[in-house]
């Protein structure tokens, strides 16, 4: 092009960059980031706030360290937390193993397994363990016919019952994050070390587990985290003694006189569980938490892998050589079967602890007893008759459709509009602007639900079916951006430039092409959005009013204070919408696991 030439082009005028501006995929951001300030992030800054406006800035926290009801409890809650993560990692690996090592219908059947429970609500999974483990369950009539009880045995409401139940809630969680970092290993590295005379306990020490460490860390430190924020499973399935945090935060939030060391108690967990992320972030990168690239990294790239692991001691490395090449070399002599068998049994062990609850509670709904009892003496409906035909039921399953239904628009129009921006502009920080849009997933609901109630009496919102759509929208907002993200990256974007270049607007280059692309994992989202909503219960309980009752509400009210067949009809009915939910979306979850 010629001086001349260049110098005749039209001056950019400000109207005209205002008109790209405004083209900027990067403005999309804005909707999801005003929500996310004004309901989810000024709130926090004001619980903070308050729990800092006592005669001292320390006074409150003074007091949370100084009673030994407050401290022991939160030692015991993070010895807990801990605990159930070691325990996933334990039941997690070798489960992830069994799916990748799979194949055909038994590895879709075993992820299903895995998979399925994961999306169901923590308190009907709970529930199930109640009925599992209760006296006339399962579990006590067979060790009583078995000979090894001679009555049925107390079960629930003590330490074992609590690490069993949070384990059995967040191994999916683990092995998810395992198996997304196993299915990308290269086989051949394994092949390769088999060749040279080592022998599978030995492959798996020094060449499977260091590439995985990633996977490991991130399905870890996820576990741990979520673990930190427990409320439902400990005080269903605990005694006195295993109080968590948490629920210290619920039990005192009913006494007003209590304001400023109420907020100092949730702003201690949040701390507790912002310093826990920011340390692993600043290792694995804070991308763990939504699965990002950056985790993938030793996985995707396994010869630079294993030149980083050559290179340097990695924590597995260490550990092998203070154990000895000598015991590792004695294990190696083990037959390659005995690593088989123990994956196959470990893992099925995992999938047996995740199904069989939702079985037994499935069939307990059509059970003719008027109590829990495992196997019914006969099959009956008149559970689920008294269900349809409970005026109060029947409301509570309505206001929760409704709300599900208003929080999954706000969702999926502001996490859909958000990942447009993050994924098709050129905007600076994507994993900061990322962090933020995922980051409620890591707060504790009891900390949120806290935040948000000052602010919904300020506004006059508790107890509003929009009000809670709009704190339901706070969860339901990162899974959309992750699903619809996913599904973006899919989408090639010179598609929707040859469309631009030919005229198209960009509301007719989304509409005709990036829409019908993006079909599958915009109802995916919208599905997931509503059921976080259906399912919510920590929020409903601080933001509901004794006019509005959610199903949630009404099963939780029912867990404490009467169990009967009624809720397991409830449960059966939404693991049904999960089977049906998980059959639709399936071809965008496993890329939803992959966007960066």
């Amino acid at each position: 092009m010629t001086t001349a030439a260049f110098d005749a082009r039209p001056a950019r005028t400000p109207a005209v960059r205002l008109s790209q501006r405004i083209k900027d995929p990067a403005l999309l951001l804005l909707p999801a980031a005003g929500f996310l300030a004004f309901i989810y992030l000024s709130p926090l800054i004001d619980l903070s706030r308050i729990s800092v406006s006592g005669p001292t800035w320390s006074v409150y926290f003074e007091r949370v360290f100084s009673v030994p009801l407050y401290w022991e409890s939160l030692l015991r809650t993070m010895q807990i937390s801990f605990t159930v993560a070691c325990l996933c990692l334990l039941l997690g690996y070798p489960t992830a193993l069994l799916i990748h090592r799979s194949r055909g219908v038994a590895q879709v059947l075993i992820a299903t397994a895995i998979v399925l429970p994961y999306f169901i609500a923590i308190l009907i999974r709970t529930y199930a363990w109640m009925v599992l483990l209760g006296r006339n369950g399962p579990v006590n009539k067979l060790m009583t016919a078995l000979g090894v009880f001679a009555e049925p045995a107390q079960l629930l409401f003590n330490r074992g019952s609590v690490l069993l139940g949070m384990t059995a809630v967040l191994l999916p969680l683990m092995v998810l994050s395992i198996y997304a970092s196993v299915a990308r290993l290269d086989q051949s590295l394994a092949r390769a070390a088999q060749a040279a005379g080592a022998g599978p306990i030995a492959v798996f020490w020094r060449v499977l587990f260091p590439l995985t460490l990633p996977g490991v860390g991130a399905g870890f430190l996820l576990v741990f985290v979520t673990a930190l924020g427990f409320f439902i499973t400990p005080t269903l399935l605990g005694g006195p003694a295993d109080q968590m945090f948490a629920m210290h935060i619920t039990q005192q939030a009913d006494f007003a006189t209590w304001e400023g060391f109420l907020q100092s108690l949730a702003v201690v967990l949040l701390v507790i569980t912002l310093a826990v992320v920011g340390i692993a972030g600043r290792f694995l990168g804070f991308e763990f938490i939504w699965g990002g690239s950056r985790l993938s990294d030793a996985a995707a790239k396994p010869a630079a892998g294993a030149a980083r692991f050559a290179s340097r001691r990695s924590p597995a490395s260490a550990a092998a050589d203070a154990i000895g090449w000598p015991l590792l070399r004695l294990a190696g002599r083990l037959p390659e079967s005995f690593g088989t068998w123990t994956v196959r049994v470990m893992g099925g062990v995992v999938v047996a602890g995740l199904i069989l609850p939702i079985v037994v509670v499935m069939i307990i709904s059509f059970s003719s007893a008027t109590y829990l009892t495992f196997p019914p003496p006969a099959i009956s409906l008149r559970w689920y008759e008294k269900f349809f035909s409970d005026s109060n039921w029947m409301a509570a399953f309505w206001n929760s459709l409704a709300i599900a239904s208003m929080s999954a628009c706000i969702a999926v129009t502001l996490g859909a509009s958000a990942a447009m921006g993050i994924v098709r502009s050129r905007v600076k920080g994507k994993a900061a602007i990322m962090l933020l849009l995922v980051s409620p997933v890591i707060v504790p609901p009891v900390v949120l639900g806290l935040s948000l109630y000052t602010l919904f009496l300020r506004f006059d919102l508790v107890g509003s079916m929009w009000g809670l759509a709009a704190a339901h929208a706070i969860g339901g907002l990162p899974i959309v951006v992750v699903i619809v993200a996913a599904s973006l990256q899919a989408v090639d974007p010179r598609l929707e430039q040859a469309a631009a270049v030919h005229g198209a607007s960009p509301v007719t280059v989304f509409a005709t092409v990036t829409l019908p692309a993006i079909a599958p994992g915009l109802a995916a989202a919208s599905f997931f959005a509503f059921l976080h909503s259906f399912d919510e219960l920590v929020l409903s309980l601080f933001l509901s009013s004794a006019h509005l009752k959610t199903l949630p509400l009404m099963l939780w009210a029912d867990i404490n204070y009467q169990l009967n067949p009624v809720l397991a009809v409830v449960s059966t009915l939404e693991v049904l919408l999960v089977v049906g939910g998980i059959a639709l979306a399936r071809p965008v979850l496993v890329r939803s696991r992959g966007v960066a």
